[in-house]
C-alpha cells in the first residue's frame, strides 16, 4: 500500500493500517520474552548425585499417641508459664530488675540437657571428610567442640570447595511450636568465655527474616582464640557484626535486629587441616556504657538528597 492511498483513508482505518504495517516490519525481529527462573542458589541444597525425596509431607510425620500426649502436656506447661510471666515481667523477672540488668547469661553448659539446645554439622553432609562433635567436660561445667577439619572436596565432579565445621543453637520455641525470639535491645555487647587452640572462628547471629530470600542472611564477626591453658573473656559489640549471605559479605549493611534474635553459631573454615578444639564456659550479653557506637560500617543512600 502506497503512502498516497493511506492518506486518503478515514482516520480510524488510517491508524489501523499503519499499526498493521509496523507490526509486519518489527515483530519478526523481536524475540519472545521469557520469565527468569528462580536462582539455584536460593533453592534447597541437595548433594550432587543424591536423588530427590518423593515422600509427601505427611509421610514424614511419626504418628504416636504417647508422643502426642507428652507434647500436649509440654505445650500447656509452656503456655501457663507465658501467662504467669506477663503478670510478673519479661522472662519472669520484675520490670525494675529487667530495666537495670547489665549482664545476662543466655547459654551455659552444666548438664546433658544443655547439649540438646545445640546441633553440629560439617562438610560430611555434602560428601566431605571433616568431623565435629560435642561433649561436656569431666566436671560437667564447660562444653567441648572438637573434631577434625579436612578441606579435601568430595569427588562428585561439582563441589569445588570443602572443609568446614559448625555448631549452632536450636530455634527457641514457645507453646505449640511458636517461634520464641531473644530480645537483646537492653544490651550492646556479646560476652563469651572461651578457651581455644589458636584457630580463628566465625561467630554467626541469626535473626528473624521477612522474605524467603533472606532466610540465609546472618550477621558475622571474627573470634580469634589465643591457645594455651588460659581462658579468654571475649566482648564483641553488636555494632561490629556485618551482614552476610551464605558466606558472602553484602554491599548493603545495617545493624543487627536485636529484638528478633533466633540463633547463634560458631563456624571453623580456616583451611588448616587437622584436629581442632574449642571450649566454651558460657555465652551471654552485657551492657557496656562506654561503648556508644551505633554501627561500625559506612552506609550509603541509594537516592541521596539533592
Amino acid at each position: 500500500m502506497s503512502l498516497p492511498k493511506i492518506t486518503r483513508l478515514p482516520p480510524a482505518r488510517l491508524l489501523g493500517s499503519i499499526q498493521h504495517h509496523c507490526q509486519q516490519l518489527l515483530l519478526p525481529s523481536i524475540t519472545p520474552l521469557t520469565v527468569p527462573r528462580r536462582a539455584i542458589i536460593q533453592s534447597e541444597y541437595r548433594r550432587p548425585g543424591k536423588p530427590k525425596e518423593d515422600k509427601l509431607p505427611w509421610q514424614k510425620i511419626n504418628f504416636s499417641l504417647s508422643k502426642g500426649l507428652d507434647g500436649i502436656k509440654k505445650n500447656f506447661a509452656l503456655l501457663k508459664k507465658e501467662f504467669s510471666d506477663r503478670w510478673v515481667g519479661p522472662e519472669g523477672k520484675p520490670l525494675r530488675e529487667h530495666m537495670l540488668e547489665q549482664t545476662r547469661v543466655i547459654w551455659e553448659f552444666r548438664g546433658p540437657e544443655n547439649l540438646e539446645q545445640w546441633v553440629v554439622s560439617s562438610d560430611s553432609e555434602i560428601g566431605g571428610q571433616s568431623e565435629a562433635y560435642l561433649k561436656l567436660s569431666k566436671n560437667n561445667n564447660t562444653l567441648f567442640l572438637y573434631g577434625t577439619l579436612n578441606s579435601t572436596p568430595p569427588r562428585d565432579g561439582e563441589t569445588r570447595y570443602s572443609g568446614y565445621c559448625t555448631m549452632r543453637s536450636k530455634q527457641s520455641l514457645a507453646s505449640f511450636d511458636r517461634k520464641k525470639y531473644y530480645d537483646w535491645t537492653n544490651f550492646n555487647t556479646l560476652h563469651l568465655r572461651v578457651r581455644g587452640d589458636g584457630r580463628p572462628w566465625m561467630i554467626n547471629i541469626g535473626t528473624e527474616t521477612y522474605y524467603s530470600h533472606m532466610k540465609d542472611d546472618i550477621y558475622s564477626y571474627f573470634l580469634y582464640t589465643r591457645g594455651g591453658p588460659y581462658w579468654q573473656d571475649v566482648k564483641i559489640p553488636f555494632s561490629k557484626f556485618f551482614l552476610t549471605h551464605r558466606g558472602r559479605i553484602q554491599d548493603e549493611q545495617h545493624p543487627v535486629w536485636l529484638d528478633k534474635i533466633n540463633t547463634i553459631g560458631f563456624t571453623l573454615g580456616d583451611k588448616a587441616d587437622g584436629p581442632f578444639q574449642l571450649e566454651i564456659d558460657f555465652i551471654g550479653v552485657s551492657k557496656d556504657y562506654a561503648h556508644t557506637e551505633e554501627f561500625a560500617y559506612e552506609q550509603f543512600k541509594r537516592n541521596p538528597e539533592v
